[in-house]
């Protein structure tokens, strides 16, 4: 069942890719799985997925050491500052970095390991009260702001749009951050790539990747319905 959904998915960014005359290689699909049992991540990553995406550091270090290393672990939701350091050597990229105080911590961890970590900003596209994230208005701020930080790349942007029944309602927000990240882009900020825009979810990653996604976060459209019940 679960290889069903994944075909499914993958065909449909592949016919979003063709509408937005855009090549397959540049979306990468994040299976969101948080909640789900490694039992289920395995037989996606028997599909050839390598790309996983949770909300959750404790989530993410109990899989780290139960599943193949080869998989690239993304931190997607909200990351607390005194989680970091558990995190730091785990993840390929952190989706949430939403304050300097954040990117700072981040920072101070990359140090002590040695490494580069590359983060997204996230953005609350929307102003949705319920979210986290900076507003557009703030964000080259804040970039310019945590670009100067060491053991640090910020390597674009991520919003999570506002939940719709119809997908097309998204795509002026989904224009906004793609021209934000021109915008950001544009400006030659040392340490800034703006290579990746992290954005769509089941219910719109289509209409994201004809906008101009690079990166989308699919849970429910592979791995079914969520159960919170032993979270």
């Amino acid at each position: 069942m679960l290889k069903d959904h994944l075909k499914q998915v993958e065909d449909n960014i592949a016919k979003a890719c063709a509408r937005a005359g855009r090549d397959r290689s540049e979306v990468t699909l994040i299976a969101v799985s948080k909640t789900k049992p490694v039992e289920m991540l395995q037989e996606i990553y028997d599909e050839g997925v390598r790309t996983f995406g949770e909300n959750k550091v404790q989530e993410i270090c109990e899989k780290y050491e139960q599943l193949p290393r080869d998989i690239e672990w993304h931190m997607i939701g909200h990351l607390q500052r005194n989680k970091v350091k558990q995190v730091i050597d785990k993840a390929a990229l952190i989706h949430s970095v939403d304050s300097y105080r954040l990117a700072q911590e981040i920072s101070v961890q990359a140090q002590k390991k040695n490494l580069c970590m590359p983060i997204l900003i996230e953005v609350n596209i929307a102003q949705e009260e319920s979210k986290f994230g900076i507003f557009a208005d703030d964000t080259i701020q804040l970039v310019e702001e945590i670009a100067a930080l060491p053991n640090l790349e910020i390597k674009g942007l991520m919003t999570i749009a506002p939940f719709v029944t119809d997908p097309e309602e998204n795509r002026t927000y989904f224009r906004q951050i793609k021209q934000l990240s021109v915008d950001i882009k544009n400006k030659n900020i040392d340490n800034v790539s703006m290579d990746v825009l992290s954005m769509g979810m089941t219910g719109d990653y289509e209409v994201a990747i004809e906008e101009g996604a690079t990166m989308v976060r699919v849970g429910t459209g592979i791995f079914g319905a969520r159960n919170y019940a032993n979270k």
